[in-house]
Formats: C-alpha cells, structure tokens, sequence
C-alpha cells in the first residue's frame, strides 16, 4: 500500500514496523517516513495503525503495510486541500510512477491537484498498466453559491476511484465536492487518526475519507489476489449502500460498506428468473383424511377437558363429603376469641364466709 502525501512517521507507536523505506520525491532520494505536517501519517494510519492497549483508535487493514511516498512538506489547509502551487505536476507524476516500481498493489491519493497534467494523467495510465488500484480524494472546494465545484485530479482521470467524503449523520461534508468524479463516499467528518510525534486528532475532509477505501481494497486484494484492478474498483463500488441523496448531491454510487466489498461476489451474468411454482392438485381422499383427523382432535379435546373436569369434582367431593358428616351438614362457624374473663372487685372474705349455722359453738 503506497501512501502519496506529506510522508509517514515511521515512529508512531500504531505504526512501528509498518513503514517501508519509501520516497521522497521533494528531494529525489529513498525516504518518506519522516512528516512534518501529520496529514499523510494520518491517512497512513487510518489504513494500517496496529492495535495498541489503552487505545481506541486502530487501522481498517492492520494487515497492510505503508509505503510513503512523500510529495509535499507543506500544511495542507481542511478546507482547501492541496492545490496545484502545494505539489508541481511534475513532483506528483513522479511519485505516483515510484509507488508502483516500488511493488504497491494500492495507491492512496489524498492530495489533489486542480489543473490537469499530461504527466500526471500518462503516470496514471502506467499504474493502471501495472494492475494498481488508485483511489483518490475528490476535493474540498466546494462552492455553495452555484458555481460548478473545480475538477479534482487524479480523482477524473479513468480508472481511479474518486471517493467524496459525509459526516456521522450521513450526509455529504459541506466542503465535500459535486461531480461525476465522485465514485462513492465514505466517513470523512471528525475522523480520529493518528498525528505525528505519537499523538491522535480529528481530521475532516475528503483526504481522510479516501484511505478507509484503500483500506478496503487492500482487503479485497488480501482476500483475492486474482482480482484485478478493474474488478476489484468495480467489486468496491457496486456494494456500496444506499446514501441520503443520489450522484447529483455528490454521493456517487453510495456509501462504502467495506464488509459487503471483501465478502460479497459479483455477477457479471444477467439475473437469472425462478421458475413457476407447480400447481397443487386437490385430493379428494387426502382432504377427507385430513378432515376426519381434525374431527378427531377435536373430540380428543373435549374430552380430554370433560376428564379434567369430573376429576376436579370427583376430588373435591372426596374432600369434603367427610367433613360434612362429621358437623351433620350443619354450617360451620368461624371460631371467635375467647370471652373475656369477669374481674372481680369484692374482698376475698366474700366468697369465703362460712355461714353462721355451720360455725362451731364457742
């Protein structure tokens, strides 16, 4: 995976050991993994950063390993990008023509150009000779006052994926541009990535959506290395979900679905019809069976609850026959508590006294 950018800081803890020696087309020497501005080891990290504990944030291929190609030692302004003055043509064309001597099976374009170039466009057709799947940002200049959006290169060069960007709602970022150039779109408002010198950020824009489908190529060539380019491009953008508005809003085809994209096939036959369900035929000897055998489940049913029934009676009788008998069918009462005792205010001697005929003589 070629990384065309600012360069990749090799020593960022998510991506130790996942930077190769690559280029530095600003001083035509081996190199790259050095960054000065952090946008290219964001979209580097955002396609390969290894799990780290403690850390939420983690690369859609981990699997993946970067070669930076770096173009531009500049900062990259969110709302404006790369323009033509940031990257010469000629700087550009050449990096691109490096990721793919350098073995890259993906290249991941985040940085636009807005005027087109024969050399830029002759460095595409070399990739696309060589089996290389590009994909590339589609640009953040939109204008909101109806004036047609600026064409971004190499996003409208055939054979490159041009990826727009939407936020967490789903609809399209504001600076995410319009055009036939866009191919799909993908996450691109407040994506967490990782900074140069080991630190994390928020990024918005086109540039940070287009790694997560060069990630997801990544994945797909991965998964079937007998996919070409052109087949994995069209694998990519024909799984792509329904989006909140159609190509004219800039959605493209519609929202990238990297599980659909690796897992899913596709059919280059025309879809073929069933055939008819066969017509059930009326059995008159199966009907009187099945209604005879419902007749009986029926009846097995009442009696089955008329057994119940005389049960419930026949024990409640055994329990109480008996303890009518012993009251003589008389109504039980319910027992009250006891009457209370009478007190007793007179003097013991009361009670006590021997009459006067039965007392001894003197």
């Amino acid at each position: 995976m070629a990384v065309v950018d600012s360069g990749t800081d090799a020593g960022h803890p998510q991506l130790s050991g996942k930077v190769l020696t690559g280029f530095d087309a600003l001083r035509n020497a081996p190199g790259g993994d050095v960054d000065c501005v952090s946008h290219g080891t964001a979209v580097a990290s955002i396609i390969a950063a290894q799990r780290e504990e403690g850390i939420g944030f983690q690369g859609l291929a981990p699997g993946a390993r970067i070669l930076p190609v770096r173009v531009t030692e500049r900062e990259l302004d969110q709302s404006d990008n790369a323009s033509g003055a940031d990257v010469p043509a000629a700087t550009f064309a050449r990096a691109i023509r490096r990721a793919v001597d350098g073995g890259a099976r993906v290249i991941n374009l985040s940085v636009t150009l807005y005027v087109p170039d024969p050399e830029v466009e002759a460095a595409v057709r070399y990739a696309r000779a060589h089996d290389v799947v590009m994909v590339a940002a589609a640009g953040n200049r939109h204008h909101d006052d109806g004036r047609p959006d600026p064409t971004p290169y190499p996003a409208a060069f055939d054979g490159v994926i041009g990826v727009g960007a939407i936020e967490e709602t789903g609809a399209r970022v504001g600076e995410s541009q319009i055009g036939p150039y866009v191919d799909l779109v993908a996450p691109g408002g407040q994506v967490v990535a990782a900074t140069r010198l080991a630190g994390h950020n928020l990024y918005t824009g086109t540039s940070f959506a287009t790694p997560m489908v060069s990630a997801t190529a990544a994945l797909i060539r991965s998964a079937e290395p007998g996919l070409s380019a052109d087949e994995v491009a069209k694998r990519i953008i024909g799984t792509t979900d329904p989006a909140r508005g159609d190509a004219s809003l800039g959605y493209g085809s519609g929202v990238l679905d990297m599980y659909r994209a690796v897992t899913e096939r596709l059919s280059t036959g025309r879809p073929a019809a069933l055939p008819p369900l066969p017509e059930l035929r009326h059995d008159p000897a199966a009907a009187a069976r099945a209604h005879r055998w419902a007749t009986i489940r029926q009846v097995a049913l009442w009696v089955l609850l008329g057994t119940v029934v005389v049960v419930g009676g026949v024990a409640a009788l055994g329990v109480l026959l008996p303890r009518g008998r012993r009251r003589r069918w008389r109504p039980a009462r319910p027992a009250g508590p006891p009457p209370p005792r009478p007190e007793i205010d007179e003097p013991a001697e009361k009670f006590f006294q021997v009459p006067a005929s039965n007392r001894p003589a003197g």
